[in-house]
This record gives structure tokens, sequence and C-alpha cells, in this order.
């Protein structure tokens, strides 16, 4: 990232921050920015949350550690994370038909991690989310095992988490994912 674009993403998720003080009530942008400061590889983590289309904002200090956590807050699944399957087994185990990749590698590649189902809800607390689209959720291992996983969206007023195939994957799902900083 170039301090250009370094700079376009501070001022852009400063911008947000401000904008959407319900998600993070009791923080200030000064609480925020010492976090990001220097920190690369989460400033990196960040602008391909948002080259994906993700939406990056705060939504509340973790207690335990302090840190920071960023979420996904795109109203739809981010669009430029869907049509994958769910894990790299999943699309080795895909005979034809194969998506690009993975949500669990395309989270790994970019440094952050899939919500999980606590996670999911969590955020939909804080507004309203995939009410078009659904998103794949941190699976527990006993699920995954079975040759399922988790996701999640919101339909008829409600939030939803169900399962499917870990090979399948569709337009309209995709991953939303956070970033502790």
């Amino acid at each position: 990232m170039t301090p250009r674009e370094r700079d376009e993403l501070l001022h852009l998720l400063q911008q947000r921050f401000e904008k959407h003080m319900a998600r993070h009530r009791g923080l200030t942008w000064a609480d925020v920015l010492p976090r990001l400061d220097g920190r690369h590889a989460a400033l990196e983590s960040l602008h391909q949350m948002e080259r994906s289309g993700g939406e990056p904002d705060v939504i509340r200090r973790d207690a335990a550690s302090g840190l920071i956590v960023y979420c996904d807050c795109s109203a739809e699944s981010p669009p430029g994370r869907r049509s994958l399957c769910y894990d790299r087994a999943a699309l080795d185990g895909r005979k034809e038909h194969k998506p690009g990749g993975s949500a669990v590698e395309a989270a790994a590649a970019m440094g952050i991690e899939l919500l999980d189902e606590a996670h999911y809800r969590e955020l939909q607390s804080l507004g309203t989310f995939d009410e078009k689209t659904s998103s794949w959720l941190a699976t527990p291992p006993d699920v995954r095992e079975l040759g399922g996983a988790l996701f999640g969206d919101r339909r008829f007023g409600r939030v939803f988490v169900y399962h499917n195939g870990a090979p399948s994957y569709y337009a309209g799902r995709g991953f939303r994912a956070m970033l502790k900083v």
C-alpha cells in the first residue's frame, strides 16, 4: 500500500466511523487511530477488506484484550468475496464447476477471520445485514467433519444461521470477517 493509499484509507475509515457512531458507542476516533498507527499488516488487511466491498468499521473494543474490533459492515455480503466454497477440503472435493477459491483461504490470505455465529449475531444487532445475500460463518469442527458448513442471513426481519454442504457456492454467498487491532 502506498502512503497515499494509506492516508485515503485512514480518511475513509474515519468518515465511516463518525457516520456510524451507534456501532461503537463509547469510542472515539482518538481511541482508534493509535491502534492503527504503524500497524502495516492491519492496515493492509483493512485495505483488502475495503477493496473487496466489506466496508470495515469498528464494532467494539474487546473487553479482555483492549483491542479494537473491525468488522465488515457492508449491507450485503462483500461482492468481491462471493461465489466461494467454504474451505480447501471442500474446493478439492468438487469434481466439476469449481469456484475460484474458498472463504477460509481468502480470509487467511487477507489476514482476517471469518465471523462465527456469535459474532454474526452481534453484527446483526448493530444494523440490518445480508437481506439479499448470505455469508459463510466459521464452522465448528464437528459440523465440518460431517461435510457441512454454516452460513447466516437476514430474512423476514429475523437472523438465520443454517447449514449447507461445504463444497457449495452461490453468487449471493460470500463471507464477512473481522480484524482485531
